[in-house]
């Protein structure tokens, strides 16, 4: 029995089937009913997809929210992605919302009611937080899409981020700090106002990639969140290089108590240091600068080789930024640069006569 259009519908024992061609393949379908009428909207749907010049057909209808966690999870860890818990994060909380969806059910219409559900949680997520989630959402489609999994990516908004750092340390602020945090904390919040490194740099350091000798410490590449290897001389900067000996010094001291080798640069009687918000946080507010975060010790470092003078691409290199959009997302300028902007706006307009 023919239908309008392309295709037919016919009986197989008592159930229903459609069958259609697309791009020179037949195709044959079960409706899964014993009535015909069932099979006919089938049939229409499957037309009405081919004329958009794409089928879903019943494998694609099958693909899960679940899938769709797989294989992201499964690319991330192939690929060794650094950002692997931050995605962990995130699923977690497109889980709670998305867990029993299809993927045909993930519209740009329940995107927005997600976007909406997680702004108005207790407590409300922030917006960052939220884009990261919507980002790994849209990568989720695309990895299903190249395996043909799903038809189409729909529709994923993006919301707006103001995320414009100004959060700094003044030295005496900084020194401030640094009285209220704990003795093995101490060498790790220096060594992040001076270099500008990010934590996660920092804390797994070992000594093989110092060497006192020449005067520097190395990052293996691989190990940066750019996966750039990166050199900071730091026999160059004698408050960096006094800080470094004092550590070699402690360093053995613990090693011949203890009776083993430390390979920790930064460490705890020994033992690796995991995390210290808590402590950094009650430290900032005993300083009088509650809410201050350990990454404003990073831009700190960055303004601090501005003021300098060292040439953007220098200071780049030391703390390994790629782009000189960090200079606008962060608002650092040059004070140098901006006096010697004025000079020349005086010069312009000239000495005024008096009277």
């Amino acid at each position: 029995m023919k239908t309008r259009g392309l295709g037919r519908v016919y009986e197989r024992g008592r159930v229903w089937w459609v069958q259609y061609s697309f791009r020179g393949r037949l195709r044959r379908e079960s409706s899964k009913s014993r009535k015909r009428p069932d099979a006919v909207k089938l049939l229409r749907r499957r037309q009405a997809e081919m004329g958009q010049g794409r089928l879903v057909g019943p494998d694609i209808e099958k693909t899960t929210f679940q899938d769709l966690k797989t294989m992201i999870v499964t690319d991330y860890t192939v690929n060794g992605r650094k950002s692997l818990q931050r995605l962990k994060s995130s699923l977690k909380h497109l889980e709670a919302f998305f867990e029993e969806s299809r993927a045909l059910d993930i519209s740009s219409d329940r995107v927005a009611s997600y976007i909406k559900f997680r702004q108005e949680a207790t407590p409300g997520a922030r917006p960052a937080t939220i884009r990261n989630e919507l980002a790994a959402l849209k990568r989720m489609f695309t990895l299903s899409l190249q395996a043909g999994k799903v038809a189409i990516r729909p529709h994923i908004p993006s919301i707006e981020v103001r995320n414009t750092r100004t959060g700094f340390f003044e030295d005496a602020d900084f020194r401030t700090v640094l009285n209220h945090l704990a003795e093995h904390l101490k060498p790790v919040a220096e060594f992040a106002y001076l270099t500008g490194w990010r934590k996660s740099e920092i804390l797994p350091l070992e000594w093989r990639q110092v060497d006192l000798v020449v005067g520097t410490v190395r990052l293996e590449p691989g190990t940066t969140k750019n996966n750039e290897g990166r050199m900071f001389p730091f026999g160059a900067l004698p408050d960096l290089a006094a800080l470094l000996a004092r550590q070699r010094e402690w360093t053995t001291s613990v090693e011949r108590r203890a009776g083993k080798i430390i390979p920790w640069v930064f460490h705890r009687d020994g033992k690796p240091i995991r995390d210290f918000r808590g402590a950094w946080y009650a430290a900032c507010k005993a300083a009088g600068v509650p809410g201050r975060l350990f990454h404003d010790l990073r831009r700190t470092a960055l303004r601090n080789l501005e003021r300098a003078g060292v040439p953007r691409s220098v200071a780049m290199k030391l703390t390994g930024h790629k782009t000189e959009s960090v200079y606008r997302r962060y608002a650092i300028v040059s004070e140098a640069d901006l006096s010697e902007g004025l000079k020349k706006l005086a010069s312009l307009h000239g000495p005024r006569p008096i009277g």
